[in-house]
């Protein structure tokens, strides 16, 4: 089995050279799982941020799966996509990123359709996590979100279990999944519910 799992910034530059310098020959799962974030705040609406997100936190997703779904098609691989609540459910002070993954969201659901109706066994595993305890997370937010961050490992296990088991959803915390579900039936009660969990004044001085 041969497993290829993309983070951080590494993953931005891998993109750039994987044409010259990897062979994706015989690829069973690519695990996409990038971040590039900013701080919470007004600030962070600039134009520069939003393009450095999009292209960190989208468009090198994209590059990567265009380049191993050959490999994936050969093998009936899985793409396993590490995305965000954000991507789902916007929130106040998080624009450029929630934009990045809203559009992830758009993007590989379009292409399971594509695979759907060309019968490519590909598996797509779109992962829903919220705030994990990872120190550079939790300094970008510290002070503007009162929410629980997550245990990374056991974030880190739901994603292992839905790629393995070809699951076309994770979410994690399981409360993400009827959060979203929520998001067009009850706009107002998850306005107040998320309003709840922001430090708005500090948000907004940011």
């Amino acid at each position: 089995m041969k497993v290829l799992l993309l983070t951080g910034l590494g993953a931005l530059f891998f993109s750039y050279y994987w044409d010259d310098n990897f062979d994706p020959g015989g690829l069973d799962y690519l695990v996409l799982n990038h971040l590039g974030a900013t701080p919470a705040g007004t600030r962070s609406r600039s134009v520069q941020a939003t393009r450095w997100l999009l292209q960190v936190n989208f468009l090198s997703y994209v590059q990567l799966t265009s380049l191993a779904l050959p490999s994936l098609t050969d093998s009936k691989g899985s793409l396993v996509v590490v995305s965000s609540l954000l991507g789902h459910v916007p929130t106040s002070f998080s624009s450029p990123y929630s934009a990045a993954k809203f559009a992830l969201d758009g993007f590989f659901g379009s292409l399971r359709r594509e695979l759907d109706v060309q019968d490519v066994n590909v598996a797509i595993t779109m992962c829903v996590l919220g705030l994990r305890d990872r120190a550079s997370t939790a300094e970008g937010v510290r002070g503007i979100t009162r929410a629980k961050a997550a245990p990374g490992p056991k974030a880190a296990l739901a994603v292992i279990r839905g790629g393995a088991t070809r699951a076309p959803g994770v979410f994690y915390p399981w409360r993400f999944h009827l959060l979203c579900l929520l998001r067009g039936w009850l706009p107002h009660p998850r306005a107040w519910f998320i309003r709840q969990e922001l430090n708005v004044t500090a948000a907004a001085a940011a």
